[in-house]
């Protein structure tokens, strides 16, 4: 007992030790974090709320910062425009610095989450913290002559004006506009998906009790769906030549990055792109078997044995080479050494149904979610707490201070999960897919489409598997008392709900049920997030994320070669009891926990491999252009090129590329592939504004081509798809 209490004690001391590094971004951070746990699960809304915010504390931090340049004070960012005229230097920048920081991330704090269900808690927390700094929240003069609070206030101000004219539509809720779904909802609490209109399109679900991602009831609804069009909103670093605008119904619908629709289901013959729709629910289905973790099978989930991925599909067909279908994952190989220390990494031999269900919760979020932007900011501050971290961006250069890096990775971060939200959402808006749990009942409606001379066949239907997807035949457990289920499609998947009377205790398992009843593996009253699932925000967010930190920190690895997260036996899981032993989620490199969430959603039934794959190469690019644009404001080095200026053709290319730009003569230019692996480099002799890039010595993929200036600073970017 004695060593216990000394042990809490210890803790205790290096816990407080640790708070108080902290930088006064960093605990208004995790105020921001706090808050959005307490608010409704909207991951746009809150990826929106993290950029803004860090704005906020940058701006705070750079306005007295003479080698730093603000982002919207005294700026004008696409079309609004924040008066500023400089003022004297204050005698204590730091002292101002925290103080101007505090005011401005409490005023927009207050006023974005003035409407959440947790707004009590939250706001006395504000308070509280406010006065621990000593800081008056009587102080709401906007006359930044006056002082560092009301030099806060002011970029407070003008943020929250910025974000009413953003296209947000935040003065209306941030409601939908014109959006309308196309199928009638889906009862889950009745077998089957009898009503769908079109397999292809999104479909709301309806609940007697619904209670969203952050644990939050709202009672008897019908899931709208969240920020359809999101694509219409300002961004940070996306550029027009990324945009391209849809119409449907008489309405807009801005795309960036458009990786072009997902694979539709052919309801009236066999073959084509129809069966990769097929297959990829198929998988989510077979995946869902794997989640038992009685099942005897044991399986190594250190780094010794996953992630390490060396490149992605680059087409459709090209997902079924890259997923395991029957044992789960993919075919990273793992890394025999940790190149930090030098040594093996001990392999963690655990139940496989414990790890699936685990990295499921896990990167879900669970309830009280701060979503999966937040997440990301949650595993930026454990990186930030590690000793081994080397506060130096893009690890060159002088070492940054605590407030100083926050700052800094906080804006950029930020601005890499707001444009995620853009861009996820305006593809999810425009594309309107069905998640799995609509597609799986519904193919299992229609029927089997595997054998035109067994019964129940139509060619839309779900293709048999035996040991996976097959057919209730008499005899059968599950043939109903009269036998009317036979001929009906059964899976072997995890059972749902119904099996689950106390989570605390509860284990649902894994056995055979009528197709009708699968269940993804999620709380009853979520069941899936309301908007539709191509591309995966999860798998977009996470990529974007990791090339972010990876780049930020100038290494691929974890500080110390080792990111981890310990779910402790029978406490972890939340709808259901588990896992059954301690598991430590373990990862190498922040690309390595990407892979791992991107995987997460397809064991949780969320998403099919085609919601994924697209959504790790947008994301690649969107973390290494958010850093990029985010580095001109750190150093005020304007990115000298206007987006309209420059151009990149053909593309996609069998051989060479053509580049227009306003420059003349030589300039060197790097391809990365789209992993981050640096591919080659050479000189561009601009002749008349155009060069030649000859990119036949690469095989086939998709590379991120950039051109440098004479400063060795970004001048433009492009990805590229070479056949």
């Amino acid at each position: 007992m004695k060593n216990t209490l000394l042990l809490i004690a210890v803790l205790l001391l290096v816990g407080q030790a640790v708070s108080a590094q902290h930088s006064i971004a960093r605990r208004w951070n995790e105020e921001l974090l706090h808050a959005i746990s307490t608010d409704l699960a909207r991951p746009t809304v809150h990826a929106r709320n993290l950029f803004h915010v860090s704005v906020a504390m940058y701006d705070a931090w750079a306005v007295y910062n003479p080698n730093a340049d603000t982002y919207l004070l005294g700026k004008t960012v696409h079309g609004f425009t924040c008066p500023y005229h400089p003022t004297p230097p204050p005698a204590d920048v730091r002292a101002a610095q925290e103080k101007a920081i505090s005011y401005a991330v409490y005023r927009v704090m207050k006023h974005r989450f003035a409407e959440s269900p947790g707004k009590e808690t939250i706001f006395a927390e504000m308070d509280d913290l406010m006065d621990s700094l000593g800081y008056s929240t009587a102080i709401t003069s906007t006359n930044y002559k006056c002082g560092p609070a009301e030099m806060g206030n002011y970029i407070a101000r003008f943020i929250l004006e910025y974000g009413l004219q953003d296209g947000s539509n935040e003065a209306n809720g941030y409601a939908n506009e014109y959006y309308k779904p196309v199928n009638p909802p889906m009862r889950m609490t009745d077998p089957g998906n009898p009503n769908i209109i079109d397999l292809n399109r999104w479909q709301p679900l309806q609940f007697t009790q619904f209670v969203d991602q952050s644990g939050n009831p709202l009672g008897s609804i019908i899931t709208p769906f969240l920020s359809p069009e999101w694509g219409n909103v300002a961004p940070f670093s996306l550029q027009p030549q990324d945009a391209t605008e849809h119409m449907r119904d008489g309405h807009t619908y801005i795309v960036y990055h458009d990786p072009g629709p997902p694979p539709y289901l052919d309801t009236t013959t066999v073959g084509g792109l129809s069966e990769e729709y097929k297959w990829g629910h198929e998988l989510v289905a077979i995946w869902s078997s794997l989640l038992d973790p009685a099942d005897g099978v044991l399986i190594d989930i250190s780094p010794a044995s996953m992630g390490n991925n060396s490149s992605y599909p680059t087409d459709i067909p090209g997902l079924r080479d890259f997923y395991n279908v029957e044992d789960g994952g993919d075919d990273s190989p793992g890394r025999p050494l940790n190149p930090k220390t030098g040594l093996p990494y001990t392999p963690q031999i655990v139940p496989r149904g414990d790890f699936t269900r685990s990295i499921a919760e896990f990167w879900a979020d669970g309830p009280s979610s701060v979503t999966p932007p937040g997440h990301w900011f949650k595993i930026l501050n454990y990186v930030n707490d590690q000793p081994g971290l080397v506060k130096k961006i893009r690890g060159e250069g002088p070492l940054c201070d605590n407030l100083e890096w926050d700052v800094k990775a906080y804006f950029a971060l930020g601005g890499a999960m707001h444009d995620v939200a853009i861009t996820a959402w305006g593809i999810k808006g425009w594309y309107d897919s069905a998640r799995p749990v609509s597609a799986i009942r519904g193919m299992a409606e229609l029927g089997q489409s595997s054998d035109p001379n067994l019964p129940n066949y139509h060619p839309g239907g779900l293709t048999l598997k035996p040991g996976y997807i097959e057919t209730i035949k008499a005899g059968d457990p599950l043939e109903g008392v009269d036998g009317q289920y036979i001929g009906e499609i059964k899976l072997l998947a995890w059972k749902g709900p119904a099996f689950i009377t106390n989570p605390k205790n509860d284990v649902a398992g894994v056995g055979w049920i009528r197709a009708a009843e699968w269940w993804p593996y999620q709380r009853p009253s979520f069941v899936t997030p309301p908007f539709a699932g191509y591309i995966s925000g999860h798998s977009t967010y996470s990529r974007a994320a990791a090339e972010l930190l990876t780049a930020l920190t100038g290494d691929p690895y974890f500080p110390g070669g080792l990111g981890e997260y310990f779910c402790p036996q029978y406490e972890f899981l939340v709808f259901e009891d588990g896992p059954s032993v301690d598991v430590t989620l373990q990862w190498a490199t922040y690309r390595d926990a990407s892979d791992q969430c991107s995987l997460s959603r397809i064991y949780g039934g969320i998403h099919p491999p085609v919601d994924d794959i697209p959504g790790r190469h947008i994301g690649i690019t969107i973390g290494l252009e958010a850093l990029a644009f985010a580095e001109q404001y750190f150093t005020k080095t304007t990115l000298p090129y206007e987006a309209s200026e420059f151009r990149i053709f053909p593309n996609p290319t069998t051989c060479v590329v053509q580049i227009e730009d306003t420059i003349e003569g030589s300039i060197p230019v790097q391809v990365h592939h789209i992993d981050g692996r640096l591919a080659m480099t050479t000189d561009l002799e601009f002749v008349n504004h155009q060069a030649i890039l000859n990119l036949d010595a690469l095989a086939p993929g998709v590379y991120l081509v950039t051109g440098l200036d004479d400063s060795g600073n970004r001048r433009f970017q492009e990805k590229v798809v070479r056949l």
